[in-house]
């Protein structure tokens, strides 16, 4: 029975010794120190916003004027590196200062237009060459037309911005001997500048094409990540925000411009990838 006893008792001690040694599941990676970058495409919808305009001959405001977005069917210029910025676009580079927080520079390219033949709301004045619409406006309905006014931001409504992230891990399939495959949510929240490339021909003027510093804007963000095999990754998006441009420009007159503030939400899907320009080190495991 003592012999018994005593080969039970190594017997445990041994197994015990042998699991802490081995390590059955791969080490967890450290995301310090990572970097990142990825690429995708964006929707975008707008709330209505309020658009003043000043001029040499005008002086005036419409209301709660419509605006959508340009998505572009798909196609190859979504992949063509001659036409990558056809399409709405998403690009990020960004540095984890720890397992969790990043920090990051992005670029959202989303596209802007005041929808035609609208009715809106005018108050102000007009005394331009074209006759039709020169007056005195006090919350008048008018239309807006090719004739009247084509707004875009089209090349686009460029977006750039430095973001402080968040990346919680939800579920490792590893740990199930499922597959390399990390699902991660993303938060966080940003701010930065507004730099359009505003496509403008108001009351039948030259029309006035050019990037052009307009404003900022700030918003936040949460996501889904997919990871696979520690460095690749796809993720799904949705950014809300507030953009203001005191500043578009709508001629080649610096003393002219337009100026307007509205809400956005944007929907990305990305595609990317995450590493250490050093190396990387695993997180250690404690016996």
């Amino acid at each position: 029975m003592r012999k018994l006893l005593t080969i039970l008792i190594l017997f445990c001690s041994t197994t015990t010794t042998f699991s802490q040694n081995l390590n059955l599941e791969p080490p967890p990676r450290t995301h310090k120190n990572d970097f990142y970058i990825y690429w995708g495409w964006n929707q975008d919808w707008y709330t209505t916003s309020d658009i003043h305009f000043v001029g040499t001959n005008f002086d005036f405001k419409l209301y709660d004027v419509k605006a959508v977005d340009k998505q572009k069917e798909f196609s190859a210029d979504y992949i063509n590196p001659t036409k990558l910025t056809i399409p709405q676009t998403n690009f990020r580079v960004g540095y984890f200062l720890n397992d969790k927080y990043n920090i990051s520079f992005g670029f959202d390219h989303m596209k802007y237009i005041v929808a035609q033949y609208q009715d809106v709301s005018i108050t102000g004045t007009i005394d331009n060459t074209l006759i039709e619409y020169n007056g005195v406006y006090d919350n008048d309905k008018i239309e807006i037309n090719p004739n009247f006014l084509l707004m875009e931001h089209t090349d686009g409504l460029n977006y750039i911005n430095v973001e402080l992230r968040r990346m919680d891990q939800i579920v490792n399939l590893q740990r199930w001997n499922m597959g390399n495959i990390q699902i991660n949510f993303i938060e966080g929240a940003g701010m930065g500048v507004l730099f359009p490339k505003s496509d403008v021909t108001l009351l039948g003027r030259e029309r006035h094409d050019d990037f052009h510093v307009a404003g900022y804007g700030f918003g936040s963000n949460i996501g889904l990540n997919i990871t696979f095999f520690n460095h690749f990754f796809i993720q799904s998006e949705l950014k809300g925000g507030f953009i203001n441009m005191p500043d578009v420009k709508i001629s080649s007159n610096k003393n002219e411009y337009a100026k307007q503030h509205f809400f956005f939400l944007q929907s990305n899907f990305v595609f990317g990838a995450h590493f250490k320009l050093f190396g990387y080190k695993k997180k250690e495991i404690k016996s």
